[in-house]
């Protein structure tokens, strides 16, 4: 009888219900409240009517998965398999890591919560890495301690079209978003490890993009070992607007050429920090 290791993940990885099918990887579904009313990510909540509602002017708030939530799916899921691995998102932008954690005490070791603060496209990315190890036949400790070793080999950038929802959600001051919008700037931020960080202000969203290329170029020569296919994963997120994100992608295979490019919408508890129009890219090293 061999040993089973299931890899379970967030919506924030992106992985959408469908995909978690074809993959083998288990998601629990992300809350969020709009107005009185909570909807699940992918469930009862698409990615056309959150932007709908959002840009309608709802309040939309992220929450954390219920612990029931969580248990629930880790139970059902240890009826098929030895050991979990569960994913979720980075601990540095929201409070679901540490849950979990404490949550997993409860299971004898046999769920393996990895904090290694991972959001959207590189999350999902670890998600695909602990499949691969777990074919490989690791245990369950032995992907985490894996994986929390390789957290800080990816790097994201993203541009932004409007500062009004990182100042709707007091994510940054209201005097820097005023400039913001008054300049019609284009900020580009980053996310290295646990949090979002101002990294840039562009004046278009074509320096905006140059930035972002030259800044992830950077980072795969001077930290993940060279700005080659075999050794990195390259990715595209966006909210809304999948033709800007296909252009982008275009784009960058002229700066990379070979590189495979994965395109994925942001997880919705990204995009309602940031909004609609946003651009990104990423980069992960690949696994030896």
């Amino acid at each position: 009888m061999n040993h089973k290791v299931a890899v379970v993940t967030d919506s924030n990885s992106g992985i959408t219900q469908a995909e978690s099918k074809e993959l083998g990887i288990i998601v629990l579904p992300m809350p969020f409240m709009i107005g009185e009313d909570t909807f699940f990510e992918d469930i009862t909540l698409t990615q056309e009517d959150f932007y709908n509602k959002l840009e309608g002017g709802a309040d939309v708030v992220t929450s954390q998965p219920s612990p029931e939530a969580v248990m629930d799916l880790w139970k059902d899921t240890l009826k098929e398999y030895d050991e979990i691995v569960y994913i979720p998102m980075s601990s540095g932008l929201s409070g679901s890591c540490q849950s979990a954690m404490m949550l997993s005490e409860d299971f004898d070791q046999k769920v393996q919560v990895v904090n290694n603060q991972r959001i959207s496209v590189t999350q999902r990315q670890s998600a695909m890495d602990a499949k691969m190890l777990a074919e490989r036949d690791m245990s369950a400790v032995q992907i985490k301690e894996f994986l929390e070793n390789d957290k800080f080999n990816s790097s994201i950038y993203i541009m932004l079209d409007t500062l009004y929802y990182l100042k709707k959600g007091g994510r940054i001051t209201p005097a820097a978003a005023a400039i913001g919008t008054i300049l019609k700037l284009k900020p580009v931020l980053t996310i290295q490890g646990d949090k979002l960080d101002a990294f840039a202000k562009a004046r278009t969203a074509t320096q905006g993009k140059s930035i972002m290329i030259n800044a992830i170029r950077n980072d795969m020569e001077t930290r993940f070992g060279g700005a080659s296919a075999d050794n990195i994963w390259l990715q595209v997120a966006y909210t809304k607007d999948v033709d800007a994100a296909e252009q982008f992608a275009a784009e960058l295979l002229k700066e990379f050429p070979g590189f495979d490019i994965v395109i994925n919408p942001l997880s919705l508890s990204v995009a309602c920090h940031i909004g609609p129009g946003s651009l990104a890219v990423a980069c992960c090293k690949k696994i030896k």
